[in-house]
C-alpha cells in the first residue's frame, strides 16, 4: 500500500465489479447488461448532441429531470439524475450516514453497500436473510437505523411487495429508507408511488438495464424535495457536472421511447422463465427471479466449478466466493441464442462430471 494512502481508506475492500475481458469473445452472462442495442431514437439523440462535446452540460439536467418527472408521475423536484445508480448510492450514504448513523442492510446483497459504509465511516448493521434467501421486512421495523433494501434484491432476484417495504417505512419514521430499484423493470412492482406519502422513502433507479444505457452511466434518485435538495448539496459540492450532455440527451430520448423499453422487458421475462425452466430439467435449484439475472446452484458441482468450467468454454457467469452462496452462479438473462449457448455448454459439463 502507498504510503500516501491516506489511514482511514488503508484497509479499504474495494468493490469488485464483473469481468470485462478483452481476451476473446464471450457469452457474456455476467454482468446483467441488456443483449439489446438502445433505442434508435437514442441513438440518434447521441449523434446529434456530440457537436457540443466542446461545452459543459446542464449541470440540473433540466430537460432530462423533466423528463423522467413525468415518466414516474413526479415533480421535478423530487428528481435527481445522477451518473449511474451507484452514484446515487453514494450520494446517499454520504448525506444520510456516517459514524454516529449505521445502515441496515442484508448480508447477501448488492456489494456496494459495505464499501460505501466503510468510505463513509458509517457502521454496518448487517442481518442475515432468511434460510431460503428471502428478506424478513420485521428484521428492519422499528430499528431506528438508515436502512438500504435491493428490491429485487441482487444477486438472489427475490423481491418484496412494495406493502412489505411500507411497513417498515412506517417503523422507521426519523431514518431514510433507500430502495434499490436497479431491476424493478423486470417483474417487480416499484415503490416510486409512495414517495408522496413518506417524506423518508428514496427510491434509486437505474437506465442500465432495461433501457440497454449500461455504458451511458444514468440513473435517477427519487425521493421527497427535502432528499433530494440533501443529495444535490452532495453533488454540487463534488461533481456538478455529473451527468453528460450525451447521456442526457440518451436519456430523453430513452424516455420518449418507452414501448421499445417494455418490450425488451418483455423479451427478458420470457426467456428468464425458459432458461429457469431447463437448469431445473437439469437439476439445478432455481429461485424465482424478478430480475433479469438468475441465481441457481446445481447438487452436484460447485459454483466455482462450474463457473471456471462455462468460462473455458466461453460462456462468463458471476460467482461469488462469499460464505452461503459459494455454490450459487448469477446468470444474466440475454437474448434466446446466448441462453442455449450456456444451457448447451452447462449439459456438457455436468456429463463430464458425472462420468469423472
Amino acid at each position: 500500500m502507498s504510503g500516501f494512502f491516506s489511514d482511514k481508506l488503508a484497509a479499504l475492500e474495494p468493490y469488485v465489479p464483473g469481468e470485462q475481458p478483452r481476451d476473446m469473445r464471450y457469452v457474456k452472462l455476467n454482468t446483467n447488461e441488456s443483449p439489446f442495442p438502445p433505442a434508435p431514437a437514442v441513438l440518434r439523440a447521441v449523434e446529434a448532441e456530440a457537436g457540443g462535446l466542446n461545452l459543459y452540460c446542464d449541470p440540473a439536467c433540466t430537460e432530462l429531470r423533466a423528463a423522467a418527472a413525468a415518466l414516474y408521475g413526479l415533480d421535478p423536484e423530487n428528481v435527481l439524475p445522477v451518473n449511474g445508480s451507484d452514484e446515487a448510492l453514494y450520494f446517499a450514504f454520504t448525506a444520510f450516514c456516517g459514524p454516529a448513523r449505521p445502515m441496515a442492510f442484508a448480508d447477501i446483497t448488492y456489494g456496494f453497500y459495505p464499501v460505501f459504509a466503510a468510505v463513509t465511516g458509517t457502521p454496518a448493521h448487517i442481518i442475515p436473510l432468511r434460510e431460503d434467501f428471502s428478506l424478513d421486512p420485521a428484521d428492519y421495523c422499528g430499528l431506528g437505523e438508515t436502512v438500504v433494501l435491493a428490491n429485487p434484491n441482487a444477486p438472489t432476484g427475490l423481491a418484496l411487495a412494495p406493502a412489505e417495504i411500507e411497513k417498515i417505512l412506517l417503523s422507521n419514521p426519523d431514518n431514510v429508507v433507500l430502495v434499490d430499484e436497479a431491476y424493478v423493470d423486470f417483474g417487480a412492482d416499484s415503490c416510486v408511488p409512495l414517495i408522496g406519502k413518506y417524506e423518508n422513502l428514496l427510491v434509486v433507479q437505474t437506465f442500465s438495464k432495461s433501457r440497454s444505457l449500461a455504458g451511458a452511466r444514468l440513473g435517477f434518485a427519487l425521493g421527497s424535495p427535502t432528499l433530494i435538495s440533501g443529495l444535490n448539496t452532495v453533488k454540487f459540492s463534488t461533481n456538478p457536472y455529473n451527468v453528460n450532455r450525451m447521456t442526457q440527451a440518451a436519456g430523453i430520448a430513452a424516455i420518449a421511447s418507452q414501448d421499445y423499453t417494455l418490450t425488451n422487458c418483455r423479451r427478458i421475462g420470457e426467456n428468464r422463465a425458459y432458461t429457469a425452466g431447463a437448469l431445473e430439467t437439469m437439476g439445478f435449484r432455481v429461485l424465482p427471479s424478478k430480475a433479469n439475472f438468475l441465481f441457481a446452484a446445481h447438487p452436484a458441482a460447485s459454483g466455482q466449478v462450474l463457473y471456471r468450467a462455462l468460462k473455458d468454454r466461453g460462456v462468463l457467469v458471476r460467482w461469488f466466493d462469499k460464505p452461503r452462496i459459494r455454490d450459487w452462479l448469477r446468470i444474466t438473462v440475454g437474448s434466446r441464442e446466448q441462453m442455449d449457448a450456456l444451457l448447451a455448454a452447462l449439459k456438457t459439463i455436468l456429463n463430464d462430471e458425472r462420468g469423472a
